[in-house]
């Protein structure tokens, strides 16, 4: 029954999930062709690459350095002035990095595409999917939303597969241009009808000087932050599913920064073995978040499927990091049908320990500390897998970082099985936070 009521709840949501679906699709397409361009510009005639190991740790050290403040103030800019257009504005910023790559693939501009993919993770990454499950918690009830997020979530996996299956067949020459005009599509479309679901409160003082309006936009950004701060603080679920996401997060991260480039260097992987595995992971996360989760959610609760996601994230892990045969990462990648279920469950969490007027705030918040993550792994990961990929390494275990990472997802499903999200009680709790807050918006 809740399967269908999740299908059913989609409908009001159709204007902003068939673009969602089509970004998710122009950038999935991209990443298994990414690999190679970044390897042949950067260290021609070579399966492994430091350089693009290390520079990909960069890009993601940087964006998690912005993203920390960044999410959380997007999430509260889309609380105050509209989901809409947040949306355009961070869908908008992934255009540029790949018209760079379709334009010219020298060394050169793959140096450019990173500066502006940089900047586009520090807007996008992380916030797009934060602000529409935002937007989500407006438009659906409270006691539907885990099933509508495992259909989300879904789609998100389907649209990877579709990705995927474009990345390969197409020609790699074709890629990057079909990839931005999905791209630029998207947000021409969410501005003819995507609907804003936030009603926003009237403007005052339209009169006051620049100076007074820019200390008081500093006086609301600082409040608002804070605000969101205790929110989580004060919530012993969103405080422990913000501990639960930063572990996760940190090894995940870390093992997504070099897996292709560990696949590459050990088992010579290119861009249609990396498709296939993201279909494979892709198409068995379409079953498990659109069809099993909203069955065994009501049976056995968010906890229960949270901890069996990152049991299976270890498992992952493990797998990956002592692979012995080209066949092994297969096998590891299907893990991925019970690991994707780790985000949906988390959406879930959070979004009922929060207040209805507190979704975006605490989603990015959490997704901001999540960064930290994004900021510490590769600074890790980066240098410790090209030392096992190097002839200089200690001992011969390629893929020690990546079981080295595992040991972050055991910490957090050690923190998952302490958790005790109560919905009533953290509603409650939530409420009582926000008649005892002073409101931003009224000063």
């Amino acid at each position: 029954m809740s399967w269908w009521s999740g299908f059913f709840e989609l409908k009001p949501l159709l204007h902003l999930l068939l673009p969602l679906s089509i970004h998710w699709v122009a950038e999935e397409m991209t990443v298994s062709v990414l690999v190679d361009v970044t390897t042949t510009a950067l260290c021609p005639q070579q399966s492994t690459c430091s350089k693009a190991i290390y520079i990909n740790g960069l890009q993601e050290t940087i964006a998690g350095i912005f993203k920390m403040v960044v999410l959380p103030i997007l999430g509260q800019l889309s609380d105050e002035h509209g989901r809409k257009p947040l949306l355009l504005v961070t869908m908008s910023t992934t255009i540029i990095p790949f018209a760079l790559l379709a334009w010219n693939q020298s060394e050169e501009f793959v140096y450019a595409y990173y500066v502006f993919r940089i900047i586009s993770f520090i807007i996008s990454k992380g916030s797009i999917f934060c602000i529409s499950v935002a937007y989500v918690a407006d438009v659906v009830h409270e006691n539907k939303r885990a099933a509508v997020f495992s259909w989300i979530t879904g789609l998100f996996s389907a649209s990877h597969v579709l990705g995927n299956v474009l990345a390969r067949f197409l020609p790699q020459n074709y890629i990057f241009v079909v990839s931005i005009a999905l791209l630029i599509f998207c947000p021409v479309y969410m501005q003819f009808f995507l609907v804003e679901t936030v009603k926003l409160a009237p403007r005052k003082n339209q009169e006051l000087g620049f100076c007074t309006k820019v200390a008081n936009v500093v006086n609301r950004r600082y409040k608002s932050m804070r605000n969101a701060a205790e929110i989580v603080i004060f919530s012993p679920t969103l405080r422990g599913i913000t501990i639960v996401s930063f572990f996760y997060e940190l090894g995940m991260s870390g093992i997504s920064t070099v897996l292709l480039y560990y696949l590459k260097a050990v088992f010579g992987f290119n861009k249609n073995q990396f498709s296939e595995l993201l279909m494979m992971v892709g198409i068995g996360s379409i079953f498990s978040q659109i069809v099993l989760l909203p069955i065994l959610n009501p049976l056995v609760g968010e906890k229960v499927i949270l901890c069996s996601a990152l049991l299976a994230s270890i498992a992952y892990a493990w797998l990956s990091g002592l692979a012995w045969a080209p066949w092994v990462p297969y096998l590891s990648a299907s893990f991925g049908i019970i690991y994707v279920l780790v985000k949906p469950a988390t959406y879930a969490i959070i979004s009922k320990a929060s207040s209805s007027a507190n979704q975006g705030k605490a989603q990015t918040f959490i997704a901001g500390a999540q960064s930290i993550s994004d900021l510490l792994s590769p600074i890790v990961m980066s240098p410790l897998t090209s030392l096992f990929l190097s002839s200089n390494a200690p001992f011969e275990c390629k893929g020690f970082s990546l079981i080295c990472a595992s040991i972050c997802m055991i910490i957090s499903l050690i923190f998952a099985c302490m958790l005790n999200p109560n919905p009533n009680s953290n509603t409650h709790s939530s409420n009582d936070l926000e008649g005892n807050l002073e409101d931003p918006l009224l000063n």
